[in-house]
């Protein structure tokens, strides 16, 4: 679709970002791998408003294994550095949701009807496992929603088990997954397969959001970076995204 554009040399306008909301990232800090501590996170957001972005909805990992948060957990780092925000006097519109593992312990959440943390009303942020792809996808998406909720589905370009074949998207797509692509694989930086499967799902119209998902400094280098800029702009600036 945007192939004849690709190794032609883009003039984007100045300050161009294709987001001004983030609705993935890992900035809230010393709860899971993202910002290990306030200074980083002050560090992250500056970077974020010198992008652009006025808006972020910051979604630490919920995993049963691994990262067990919770709301209490989440909104206590979440006020610690609201109010590290307030003190600097540093604009940015925060709030918090969170990124669920769909595991057993996400849907022991749902049978017990606990309240997810949404990113809006009742859109919640899900992933699945790298290391292997999830039996019977059509049934975890109905069983989420059965529950009442939207799943977006974080960077489904990632799981290297899709590679193989692409119009999984499509049927991810069918099943009610909103596709969430990350603009770190738009730009190379989890390898070309990655950036492969982003692009089918650009050029099908199968991206219902982009996001950072940010969680160090090394992500933020490259999303500042003009050649990363450059192509966020040739393959997204069609159109509006994150609207919240």
């Amino acid at each position: 679709m945007f192939s004849f554009l690709r190794n032609k040399r883009i003039e984007y306008p100045a300050g161009y970002f294709p987001i001004n909301t983030d609705i993935h990232s890992h900035i809230l800090p010393g709860i899971d791998d993202g910002s290990p501590d306030v200074e980083s996170s002050i560090h992250l957001i500056n970077g974020l408003i010198d992008l652009g972005i006025t808006k972020s909805i910051a979604t630490p990992h919920i995993i049963g294994d691994l990262y067990k948060n919770n709301k209490t957990t989440i909104n206590n780092s979440l006020n610690l550095l609201k109010a590290e925000l307030k003190k600097r006097s540093i604009q940015f519109d925060l709030s918090a949701a969170a990124e669920y593992m769909l595991d057993t312990y996400f849907f022991e959440l749902i049978q017990n009807d606990e309240p997810l943390l949404t990113i809006k009303d009742n859109i919640v942020l899900t992933e699945f496992s790298y290391v292997s792809a999830p039996n019977e996808i059509n049934k975890i998406s109905f069983d989420i929603i059965n529950a009442g909720y939207r799943p977006i589905l974080a960077h489904p370009e990632r799981y290297s088990y899709f590679h193989e074949n692409l119009k999984i998207y499509n049927k991810l797509n069918d099943f009610g997954f909103l596709l969430q692509v990350n603009l770190l694989s738009l730009a190379g930086y989890y390898g070309k397969n990655s950036m492969k499967a982003a692009q089918y799902m650009l050029d099908n119209n199968l991206v219902a959001y982009v996001a950072t998902d940010l969680h160090h400094p090394m992500h933020l280098q490259l999303l500042s970076d003009k050649k990363s800029i450059e192509k966020f702009y040739t393959l997204l600036s069609h159109r509006t995204w994150n609207d919240f």
